[in-house]
């Protein structure tokens, strides 16, 4: 069994929701990064202070049930809201408000935007 740790993450310069406590577990571990081009540096970093595993979301499907967070750079409507609709806790590196037809199910308990590397901090 893995030791994981606890980060904080706080919304950005013009971001919402959020903070979001992420911690993985042995039946959570992943850091999803779904920003295309690789491990985006921010999914890396949290993966890092936490223990988890990063994981390019790009590459491959990750079950939802295996998912600790997942980090975004949409602004849009889509990856804004599906991650929220499967009550995934969703960083968006974007400053995105609520919007879109899954508007409803992104709430400041599952969603942070305009995160930077600067906005996650080691809680334990």
């Amino acid at each position: 069994m893995a030791e994981y740790k606890t980060v904080k993450v706080v919304k950005g310069p013009r971001g919402w929701g959020g903070p979001l406590t992420i911690k993985p577990t042995d039946e959570k571990p992943l850091v999803v990064s779904v920003t295309g081009g690789g491990i985006h540096p921010l999914a890396a970093k949290i993966a890092e202070m936490t223990g988890g595993e990063a994981f390019d979301g790009f590459k491959g499907g990750a079950p939802f049930g295996k998912i600790a967070c997942v980090v975004i750079d949409c602004g849009g409507t889509a990856r804004v809201g599906v991650y929220p609709m499967k009550k995934v806790p969703t960083i968006d590196i974007y400053p995105t408000k609520p919007a879109g037809p899954l508007f409803r199910f992104i709430t400041e308990d599952l969603f942070v935007s305009g995160v930077r590397i600067e906005d996650v901090e080691q809680v334990d």
